[in-house]
């Protein structure tokens, strides 16, 4: 099953093309990443799905349903959107904050019931920060932050999870963290996972299939074998790039080459 399409999507700033006719289609139950350079418009296609910013021209559908059918209750019962960074300035606790993925669930009155709290307690439990549970967001690690942002997104029961670069910043025992979380998300729960990275390596031993962006246009999509081509990847970041097999497993692997390193070609 399709659970996300989008046609011909484009999306401007002040004159600058940042999303330039992209399209593509995402499973159900998918773990697709967003892979390119710096300017690339691997955010700002996020935040066009998230409803965060409006398309200026092309559809998008989620689930079998045209985007602008959705009321933003509605979208967020479907659709949950992770940021880059957790905010540090939030004084709620990470069992309130968590709950708050509650709020397109709730009746008018807005007061959580049994359920609610119930599903807060399972997603804590599902992310290992339960025992962070009376703990404010500023008294938290980074790693430990953003477990309980996706953690908040897991208490929507979304079909649909976004993040935004959601290991940078992380050490490698929390980006591994984060990412054995969405790949037991999707695997557990069949949520589809779309998630934007800068890391090529994760990217490759994680995910489904990549979508590979420049200056906002889609150069390629397909899995991690189609995608890590000198073709498409050394092109696409404009670096020399040793592109091999990764000894963990069947998928590639990705090395920027420094400049001492490079074979004297005088």
């Amino acid at each position: 099953m399709i659970a996300l399409n989008l046609r011909n999507n484009s999306l401007s700033y002040d004159g600058n093309m940042v999303v330039d006719d992209v399209s593509f289609s995402a499973r159900t139950g998918e773990f697709l990443m967003i892979l390119g350079p710096n300017g690339a418009g691997k955010s700002s296609l996020l935040k066009l799905i998230a409803g965060i910013e409006a398309s200026q021209s092309g559809q998008i559908d989620i689930l079998g349903k045209p985007k602008t059918k959705y009321t933003s209750r509605e979208l967020a019962k479907v659709v949950a959107f992770v940021a880059q960074q957790a905010p540090l300035d939030f004084p709620f606790s990470v069992a309130e904050t968590i709950l708050m993925g509650r709020s397109p669930h709730l009746g008018i009155l807005g007061i959580e019931g049994k359920k609610d709290f119930e599903l807060t307690e399972e997603a804590m439990v599902f992310t290992g920060v339960d025992h962070l549970a009376d703990r404010r967001l500023d008294q938290l690690s980074g790693g430990e932050r953003q477990r309980v942002m996706i953690s908040r997104a897991i208490c929507q029961e979304p079909e649909i999870i976004l993040l935004d670069e959601p290991t940078t910043a992380l050490d490698p025992a929390h980006q591994i963290k984060i990412m054995d979380l969405m790949e037991r998300l999707r695997r557990e729960k069949k949520t589809t996972i779309i998630m934007v990275s800068h890391d090529l390596n994760l990217a490759a031993m994680y995910s489904d299939r990549l979508l590979l962006l420049k200056n906002g246009r889609v150069v390629v999509i397909g899995s991690p074998k189609e995608v890590f081509t000198p073709e498409f990847i050394v092109k696409s970041y404009e670096c020399d790039l040793l592109i091999d097999k990764n000894p963990l497993g069947n998928v590639p692997r990705v090395m920027p080459i420094p400049e001492k390193f490079k074979k004297d070609k005088s």
